[in-house]
């Protein structure tokens, strides 16, 4: 039978740290961090992140009035011809087998696509660390946005009063109808680009958690293949 073997006592006779401060845990707040009593880290932090919020979503609104205007100067013009009988005007589209209405829909669907796209990638590179409240400035920014552009393209393309508009042009000249966007769920099409992209670059390329734990010796004096005071391990 072998007497257990007693452990080494520190140097100087001392204790580790008898009556002397105890260091804090790996990861814990450094000296004068407040922190809420669920451990978060309680300061400007979620403020800051509010305010860069605010802000994206305000210059992705504003983006949609460019969307606007791109839109009323590429989407394709529906034909329309006026006719006079009996004292009244009738509107009628001159090519009834025309893909001109869909093309006005296509066109509105391809900006949006590619202004959330830039966004949602612009939007990363500018805060690689994201967090909710900017994604949901990203969503709702969007959604706005592509209301904005739909306003805006209508407000600067023809004139919603078809009758005036072809008693102006003349019976039998031809003119362009307004603008109108027949698929309204184009509307969503911006936001949920942006939001994808954006979910994309962050899970591809945005920053990772640290180990909560880092490898290293767990006992005091272990060392591979031995026990925590040299001893072979049971």
């Amino acid at each position: 039978m072998t007497a257990p073997l007693t452990p080494p006592p520190p140097p100087n006779g001392h204790s580790s740290y008898p009556d002397g401060p105890v260091p804090p845990p790996a990861g814990d707040p450094a000296p004068g961090t407040a922190y809420d009593p669920d451990g978060e880290q309680d300061g400007p932090g979620m403020l800051t992140e509010v305010r860069q919020a605010v802000v994206a979503g305000v210059a992705v609104v504003l983006c949609g009035a460019l969307l606007g205007v791109l839109w009323w100067r590429l989407a394709p013009a529906l034909p329309l011809v006026g006719d006079e009988s009996g004292g009244n005007w009738v509107v009628y589209v001159k090519d009834s087998e025309g893909e001109q209405a869909i093309g006005v829909d296509a066109t509105f669907i391809l900006l949006a696509l590619a202004f959330g796209a830039l966004c949602g990638a612009v939007v990363f590179l500018l805060r690689r660390h994201g967090g909710v409240p900017l994604v949901v400035s990203l969503g709702v920014g969007g959604l706005l946005a592509s209301l904005l552009a739909w306003r805006v393209g209508v407000w600067l393309g023809p004139t919603q009063d078809l009758i005036a508009h072809a008693r102006q042009a003349g019976k039998g000249v031809t003119f362009a109808a307004p603008l109108k966007l027949r698929a309204k769920g184009a509307l969503l099409v911006w936001p949920l680009a942006a939001l994808l992209v954006h979910l994309g670059l962050t899970g591809l390329f945005g920053p990772r958690d640290p180990e909560p734990f880092p490898p290293g010796p767990t006992t005091l004096g272990e060392a591979p293949g031995q026990g925590p005071y040299g001893d072979p391990p049971a």
